[in-house]
């Protein structure tokens, strides 16, 4: 068979929301870019999320301070969040880092780094929403925090009041006030809520996705179902096979997502990446009973949100290995809560889908240069906020790539800090 050889400016590697972010971005900076998965854009943890583009994430999700919560949490029977004990123990180490960086002062730092990709994630969602055709998928009334007692309504609205710095909008909600908002809750259960007005949700984040990547399509942009582990350097760049074309470009951008270090190991990298895992399933709507916004259950860790396939049931953290086999321990019995919560119809799919959130231990992503690589670039370890994250991540990203004056601080995502 005939190879083509091809040159372009830039390989990224991962169609995903951050790598299609990506090559949007730096299209718009006039580079050529061929982008590559293994599968269509989108269609593995940009799918799966709770279709949130959370502006008020203003705080890292911490790992727990609490002995109450530590010690409940080693029964290993919390719906929000479950581990596998070989997994367990081989986390060890990763998990000691993340406990250390969840410390407050250390937190509020990591906080502080990360704030800007936050406060600019609806704008550069924005940036391409009427381009892309997404308007449509995309809503602004925010999502909904419930609480079963009157104790925990009051720690969250405590909560809530020492992040006033932030400038975050929000209703305290009590029984009869959110029966107002939600009528489809059932009644008597949830004591009040939280419903945080500056974060928009959209109704198919794998959807949206897509929609971005053929975009980029539309614009010039080289899009190719290629196996990005095949990637490799010679003297004058990076070059990747495609099927019949032998692709070269002096840079590329590693935004694999949770499968990032099955390539960086290869090119003697060794980053700390671990996984939360999670799992979501579809419903019917019961008595034509639909949430109006995404709500999220607290305690048991579970978010229910209304999407175009469905009402999706969204669950909290599993500790296991990327690809471990499935397990529905937590979806079964968060399932049995939320129908207490709201009424649900029967399930739409005949398995649950499940992705793997990848998490850096001091949970700030990589963004930046490769150390030891010219021209390699990597993104990756958003953790819960990838969707959110993806197009500020882009943005800063194609600056940095191409000589501008990036929008904020990249130091505290440089690989380096694991060197």
């Amino acid at each position: 068979m005939t190879t083509t050889a091809r040159q372009t400016d830039a390989i990224v590697l991962g169609a995903g929301i951050v790598g299609v972010s990506i090559a949007l971005h730096l299209q718009e900076r006039g580079r050529t870019v061929l982008l590559v998965d293994r599968r269509e854009p989108g269609a593995e943890t940009s799918h799966g999320n709770a279709g949130l583009i959370e502006r008020a994430s203003v705080v890292p999700y911490a790992f727990p301070r609490s002995l109450a919560t530590l010690f409940a949490f080693a029964f290993n029977r919390s719906i929000a969040v479950r581990y596998r004990p070989a997994t367990l123990l081989r986390m060890a180490p990763w998990l000691a880092r993340y406990w250390w960086n969840s410390a407050p002062g250390r937190l509020d730092r990591l906080g502080q780094a990360i704030l800007p990709l936050i406060e600019r994630c609806l704008d550069e969602h924005r940036h391409w929403t009427k381009a892309a055709g997404t308007e449509a998928l995309m809503r602004d009334e925010g999502w909904i925090e419930l609480y079963r007692s009157r104790h925990g309504l009051q720690q969250a609205v405590k909560a809530a009041e020492d992040l006033a710095a932030y400038r975050l909008a929000y209703d305290v909600l009590d029984e009869a006030a959110l029966q107002a908002r939600e009528p489809g809750l059932l009644p008597g259960i949830v004591a009040g809520a939280l419903h945080w007005r500056d974060p928009a949700t959209v109704s198919d984040p794998g959807a949206v996705t897509r929609a971005y990547a053929a975009l980029f399509a539309a614009r010039g942009g080289e899009l190719r179902r290629a196996d990005a582990t095949g990637l490799q350097q010679d003297d004058t760049g990076w070059r990747l096979s495609a099927g019949a074309e032998d692709w070269r470009a002096p840079e590329a951008v590693v935004a694999l997502g949770p499968w990032s270090n099955d390539l960086c190991d290869r090119l003697g990298y060794r980053f700390p990446l671990g996984f939360k895992r999670g799992y979501h399933m579809h419903y019917a709507a019961a008595d034509d009973t639909v949430p109006r916004h995404p709500l999220c259950d607290v305690e048991a860790g579970f978010v229910i949100t209304p999407m175009a396939r469905g009402i999706r049931l969204t669950t909290g953290i599993e500790l296991a290995a990327r690809d471990a086999p499935s397990d529905p321990w937590q979806l079964d019995r968060a399932e049995a809560i939320a129908r207490r919560i709201m009424p649900l119809g029967q399930r739409l799919e005949a398995e649950p889908w499940r992705g793997a959130r990848p998490c850096l231990p001091d949970m700030l992503p990589i963004i930046g240069p490769a150390p030891r690589h010219n021209g390699l670039w990597l993104a990756f370890g958003h953790a819960h906020h990838g969707f959110t994250l993806g197009p500020a991540t882009g943005r800063l990203l194609a600056e940095m790539m191409t000589g501008q004056a990036p929008f904020c601080d990249p130091a505290p995502f440089a690989a380096a800090r694991f060197a």
